[in-house]
C-alpha cells in the first residue's frame, strides 16, 4: 500500500512536470505575441475610441441623437467593414515577403494594396452617400431619421481616408511595425475629441452643431490620421523606401489579381459579420428608439473588448504569415495554440467585467440629470444591461472565431472561411435574431441571442478548419522533405 501510494505520489508529479514543460512551449510566446498585439490593440481601441466619444457627447444631447448616430453608422458599418475585410489581404503577403526578405514582392504587394484601398475608399463613400433614400424605407422612427441625414451625408466621406489608411496600416502590420498605426490613431482620437467638443456644444465661438459637428470631428480626424501615419513610415528605415517613389499608376494584373482574389472573400468574411451587427440595429429601430440605443450602446462596449481579439488576429495573420513563407509549419501550429490560449484568457476577463459592470456601465452614455429624460433613459439602461449579459456570454466564441479567422488568412485561406462565416451568421444567427425579437416577448435579447448563436457557430467551424489546415500543411511538409 505504501508502495502503491508512492508510485502514485511519483507518477503525477511526473505527470504535472510534463504538462508544465508542454504549456511552456505555448506560454513562451505569450510575451512577444503581446509585444506584437499591443498596438494594434491600441489602434484598434482608437478607431472604437472615437465611436465612444462620439456616443457619450451625442448621448447628453437625447436618446433620439444617441440612435440617430446609430441608425447613421450602420451604413457606415457596412462600408467600413467591406474596406476594412478587403485591405487585410495586404499583411499575410508583406508578411510573407519580409519573412522571405523579397522587397521587390513587398514594394509591389504595397502598391497594388493602396491603389485597390484607394478606389474602392471613392466606391464605398458614393455608395453609402446614394443609400440615404433607404433611410426612409426602413420602418425606422422618423424622428431618428430626420436626424441621422445630414450625419450620414458628412461622415461618408470620412470613408476614403479611413480606407486608405487602412493600405498604410495593413503594409505596417505586416512588416511587424504595429506601433506607428496606433500612434496615427491616439493622434487622430486627440483630434477628434477636441473638435467633437467644439461642434457638437458650440464652444469658443463656434456654432452649435450637434451630431453634424460629430461627423466633422470624425472626418477632420481621418484625413489627419493618414498623412501622419505616411509621415512616421516615411522616416523608418525599414519602410521608407516602401512608401516613397509610389508609381502608383504603373500596376500589374497578376498583382491585382492576386490581392483580389485574398481580398475579396476577406472583405466578405467581415462583411457578413459585420452585417449582422448592422441588422441589429435595424430591428432594434423597428422595436423603438429606446431600444435602438440601448443597442447601440452594448454595440459599443462590445467592439472595445473585440478589438483586443482583433489585435491577436492580426497578430496571428503576421507571425503564420511569417511562418509560411519560411515553410515552418509545426511552429506555425504552435504560435497559433499560444495566441488562442491568451485571446482565451482575455475572452474570460472581459465576460467577468460586463457579467458584474453590466448595469453601471450603460449610465455613462445619458445624462441622469435631466429630469425630463429619466424615464427614457432608464428604460434604455434596462435593456442595455440585459443585451450585455449575453455581450458576456459571447466573449468567447466572438475571441475564437475572430483569431481563428486571422490563422487562417496568415495562411491565405480566405475561401471556405468565407463560405462558413455565411452560414453561421445568415442561415444560423440572423433568422433565430430575426424570429425572437419580432415575434416573441424576448425583443432586444432576442436580437444578441442570434449574434450569440451565430458568433458560437463561426468560432467552432472556424477554429475546426484550422486544425484541419494546420495538420494537413505539416503532413504535407513532412512527406515533401522524406
Amino acid at each position: 500500500m505504501v508502495f502503491f501510494s508512492c508510485f502514485l505520489n511519483t507518477f503525477f508529479k511526473l505527470a504535472i512536470k510534463i504538462f508544465r514543460l508542454a504549456l511552456a512551449d505555448y506560454t513562451k510566446e505569450f510575451n512577444y505575441n503581446i509585444k506584437l498585439a499591443t498596438p494594434v490593440i491600441l489602434g484598434m481601441l482608437g478607431h472604437t475610441m472615437v465611436a465612444f466619444v462620439d456616443n457619450i457627447m451625442v448621448g447628453q444631447l437625447g436618446t433620439a441623437e444617441l440612435a440617430a448616430v446609430s441608425l447613421a453608422n450602420s451604413f457606415m458599418f457596412i462600408g467600413m467593414s467591406l474596406g476594412i475585410g478587403f485591405s487585410t489581404a495586404i499583411t499575410p503577403l508583406i508578411a510573407e515577403a519580409d519573412g522571405e526578405g523579397n522587397f521587390e514582392a513587398g514594394k509591389s504587394t504595397f502598391k497594388h494594396g493602396l491603389f485597390l484601398c484607394t478606389v474602392l475608399g471613392i466606391v464605398l463613400f458614393l455608395g453609402v452617400f446614394t443609400a440615404e433614400p433607404l433611410l426612409y424605407l426602413m420602418k425606422q422612427p422618423p424622428e431618428v431619421v430626420e436626424l441621422a441625414i445630414p450625419y450620414l451625408n458628412l461622415v461618408a466621406a470620412s470613408l476614403i481616408p479611413l480606407i486608405v489608411f487602412q493600405a498604410f496600416k495593413q503594409f505596417s502590420d505586416g512588416m511587424s511595425m504595429t506601433k506607428y498605426p496606433m500612434y496615427a490613431t491616439l493622434v487622430a482620437n486627440l483630434v477628434n475629441v477636441v473638435l467633437n467638443y467644439v461642434f457638437i456644444f458650440g464652444k469658443f465661438g463656434f456654432p452649435e452643431l450637434g451630431i453634424v459637428g460629430a461627423a466633422i470631428g470624425t472626418l477632420v480626424s481621418r484625413v489627419i490620421m493618414v498623412f501622419y501615419l505616411w509621415y512616421m513610415l516615411s522616416q523608418q528605415q525599414k519602410s521608407r523606401e516602401f512608401v516613397l517613389h509610389i508609381k502608383i499608376f504603373e500596376l500589374s494584373k497578376k498583382m491585382i489579381n492576386k490581392l483580389f482574389s485574398l481580398g475579396f472573400p476577406s472583405a466578405m468574411q467581415m462583411f457578413f459579420e459585420v452585417a449582422i451587427f448592422t441588422a441589429a440595429i435595424w430591428l432594434s429601430g423597428i422595436l423603438g428608439k429606446n431600444p435602438q440605443a440601448a443597442n447601440q450602446i452594448a454595440l459599443n462596449l462590445s467592439s472595445m473588448t473585440f478589438m483586443v481579439a482583433i489585435g491577436l488576429s492580426v497578430t496571428a495573420m503576421v507571425r503564420l504569415g511569417n511562418q509560411k513563407g519560411l515553410k515552418r509549419f509545426r511552429e506555425l501550429r504552435r504560435i497559433a495554440f499560444s495566441i488562442f490560449m491568451i485571446s482565451f484568457l482575455f475572452a474570460v476577463v472581459f465576460a467577468i467585467l460586463f457579467f458584474v459592470f453590466r448595469e453601471s456601465l450603460p449610465k455613462l452614455y445619458l445624462d441622469f440629470d435631466d429630469p425630463l429624460k429619466f424615464s427614457d433613459n432608464f428604460e434604455v439602461v434596462q435593456i442595455a444591461s440585459k443585451l450585455l449579459l449575453i455581450a458576456a456570454v459571447f466573449q468567447i466564441s466572438d475571441t475564437i472565431q475572430v483569431v481563428a479567422l486571422g490563422a487562417l488568412r496568415g495562411m491565405q485561406d480566405v475561401k471556405i472561411p468565407t463560405f462558413i462565416t455565411f452560414i453561421a451568421y445568415w442561415v444560423i444567427g440572423f433568422p433565430i435574431s430575426f424570429y425572437l425579437s419580432l415575434y416573441t416577448d424576448y425583443k432586444s435579447s432576442g436580437i444578441w441571442l442570434g449574434l450569440l448563436a451565430g458568433l458560437t457557430s463561426s468560432g467552432i467551424m472556424l477554429f475546426i478548419r484550422f486544425n484541419y489546415l494546420s495538420k494537413k500543411l505539416i503532413a504535407e511538409n513532412d512527406l515533401a522533405t522524406n
